[in-house]
């Protein structure tokens, strides 16, 4: 492993940046991001990107915009040079309404961004990033659908509740068949419910890393549903690409 990964170093030369949406978005947009990259004078940067249930809307420096679906597995990144990426993260969800297709077509892909808006937008100015992309936004909202925001509704119980562990559950809580919801997610999110809860438990694992709890694994994944620490390891390993002990190396501690 990368040593500029480990402890926090990362901020040596990176920079993250978050902001809320406009009110009239924020049924659509979770939130806007940005990183900025400086690695004059040092080797590339080989970066593990996770994966996740958001479509992103992202544009890298002032190329066209990317329109990237949810990711299923882990990826990496080169970073070199100088750089910045500017991206748009998508309620779970809330996307379907801009596209004409199911989210699951999206999923594991990149497609330009004129592909679902038919008209392209290159940002210009480092201080408009977010006026910029909002009235790009704003100029073709979808109505109101539903459907969308039920499909919001189930990721974000997930995500409150890590003992929601298993679909069957998450189904009674929402009052309905099992096969109703995974044709919503499917149609909504992208991706199957099981997938999603797998993701939020691992998630709320990272989280206490990010916290700078010391965790106790075997405990951890009694609280998380699993039968053991060895089925809580390889499911994190499969999703983040590393084991827990590797993983939890990359926060300061």
């Amino acid at each position: 492993m990368d040593a500029r990964g480990l402890r926090g170093r990362w901020s040596d030369f990176q920079r993250h940046w978050f902001e809320e949406p406009s009110a009239d978005l924020a049924p659509f947009v979770q939130h806007y991001w940005a990183v900025h990259w400086d690695l004059r004078d040092q080797a590339p940067y080989r970066q593990l990107l996770p994966p996740g249930v958001n479509v992103h809307l992202s544009f890298v420096d002032d190329e066209p915009g990317t329109v990237r679906g949810p990711m299923r597995s882990y990826s990496h990144r080169t970073l070199e040079g100088t750089g910045r990426v500017f991206g748009v993260a998508f309620r779970p969800g809330r996307f379907r309404p801009f596209l004409a297709g199911p989210v699951s077509e999206l999923a594991d892909r990149a497609v330009p961004a004129s592909v679902v808006f038919r008209r392209e937008l290159r940002l210009s100015s480092e201080e408009t990033l977010v006026d910029e992309v909002e009235r790009f936004l704003r100029a073709d909202l979808p109505p109101d659908d539903p459907a969308a925001d039920a499909a919001r509704a189930a990721v974000e119980l997930i995500a409150a509740e890590p003992s929601l562990t298993r679909v069957d559950l998450l189904a009674d809580r929402l009052g309905v068949g099992i096969r109703q919801l995974q044709r919503l997610f499917v149609e909504y999110v992208g991706v199957g419910p099981k997938w999603c809860i797998r993701r939020s438990r691992i998630a709320e694992a990272t989280s206490r890393l990010a916290a700078g709890e010391a965790v106790d694994w075997a405990r951890l994944a009694a609280e998380l549903g699993y039968a053991d620490q060895a089925h809580f390891s390889r499911d994190f390993t499969a999703i983040l690409g590393e084991p827990p002990t590797r993983y939890a190396q990359r926060y300061p501690g």
